[in-house]
């Protein structure tokens, strides 16, 4: 089974799934050092403001500080955080880095689904500056100070346009990503359980069929010990045989559950191995005539594998179910499918075999997942017939979408 691809996300893919998990305080720290550098740079360049001092470095602490908790307290970070940087504002200090902290606190509330609070937290913001630079100034430091040109508030309002900007597309390619994910575990439980299922329907149909023929020589042996050695020896030397074959078709299982997508070592049974078939159903003390009709033809190898265990399925449940000691294949090769029947005469016996219940439900299945049928039932005039048609071109792989 071919394991699908995962494709790679954008190149910053890989680096918002770490921001949104790693540790918060190396962020946070990262942040209060750009903060307090920046600020001090940033003040050389803005004539008019008050110059950072105690309480400005302290806010720019408060800020980077609050990251810390982020992950676990997103609303409130985020509203704290813009509430100090309103408060930087409005004491005069100069613009710069202090936004930094509320740009990583959107980010953190966006990843947590709380879009709204990152939209009101910078909607405070952004109208705590207005109120700041054409009301509030008169009151506020620095001294002396006059209403803010409205150059900058456009500079303010798309600077705000651009974090929340930021943050909805965030929002959406975490969404995108959470559905991809989403739907690669769902493939990937499907493909599981659809290679368990194959994995079943092929242990069942070779341990059903080989254990079948080991109990019937077993009955053979032990009723003829005594009487005729010989051919007591005769049905041990087919039980063998059987178990040999059995074992070595479920290794063959096996192996490819250990490596899949690994080529097997032997090649899968076809059609080609109905004589060797015929050879076991007569060890198991059944007659089986054959016929065809049409031209055969290459089948793809799943139609051809499934052709083999239907009918080796279908004589295993003559041997344990019906008491005739007689059964009868006929293969149809028609333009499009190929038709597969098995007849048997009857009556039903009470075989001390038992069974599984699952012979009948697991050729459907191999037959359905070809996009072909099976029908099974009594015949009119007595006896039981199976009756499958497969399609002779294999269905396409279904179209995942990109």
């Amino acid at each position: 089974m071919d394991k699908q691809r995962e494709r790679p996300g954008p190149p910053w893919h890989k680096w918002v799934e770490r921001a949104g998990r790693g540790p918060a305080w190396r962020s946070a720290l990262l942040v209060a050092v750009i903060a307090q550098v920046g600020s001090e740079w940033a003040g050389q360049g803005q004539s008019g403001r008050v110059a950072p001092d105690l309480l400005a470095r302290l806010l720019l602490l408060i800020g980077p500080a609050l990251l810390v908790v982020r992950h676990r307290h997103p609303v409130a970070v985020v509203y704290g955080v813009s509430a100090v940087t309103l408060v930087y504002l409005g004491a005069g200090y100069p613009h710069g880095p202090v936004f930094l902290a509320l740009v990583v606190a959107c980010f953190a509330a966006v990843i947590a689904g709380h879009r709204r609070a990152a939209w009101g937290a910078v909607g405070l913001l952004w109208a705590g500056h207005l109120l700041i630079g054409h009301w509030l100034y008169r009151y506020l430091p620095p001294g002396g100070d006059g209403p803010a040109p409205w150059a900058r508030e456009l500079g303010v309002a798309a600077w705000v346009l651009a974090v929340l900007a930021v943050c909805e597309l965030v929002r959406l390619r975490r969404e995108q990503w959470s559905r991809e994910r989403v739907e690669r575990a769902a493939a990937e439980r499907r493909r599981a359980d659809e290679e368990r299922l194959r994995i079943a329907r092929e242990l069942h149909d070779v341990l059903a069929h080989s254990i079948s023929v080991i109990n019937v020589q077993a009955g053979v042996g032990l009723a003829l010990l005594d009487s005729d050695p010989e051919q007591a020896r005769t049905a041990l030397t087919t039980i063998k045989a059987a178990g040999k074959e059995a074992l070595g078709e479920v290794r063959q299982v096996l192996e490819t559950l250990r490596a899949p997508g690994a080529a097997p070592r032997a090649p899968a049974p076809g059609l080609d191995r109905l004589p060797e078939l015929v050879e076991q159903a007569a060890a198991a003390g059944l007659t089986v005539e054959t016929a065809v009709d049409g031209r055969a033809r290459h089948l793809p190898p799943g139609t051809d594998l499934a052709a083999f265990r239907i009918l080796q399925e279908a004589l295993t449940n003559v041997v344990r179910h019906s008491g005739s000691r007689t059964a009868r294949i006929w293969l149809g090769w028609r333009p499009g499918s190929l038709v597969l029947r098995v007849d048997d005469d009857g009556p039903a016996a009470d075989s001390a075999a038992g069974g599984s219940g699952n012979g009948l439900a697991g050729m459907r299945e191999r037959a359905g997942a070809l996009g072909g049928t099976v029908e099974a039932g009594p015949r009119p005039d007595g006896g039981f017939r199976v009756t499958a048609t497969l399609p002779l071109r294999a269905p396409a792989p279904p179209q995942e979408d990109p």
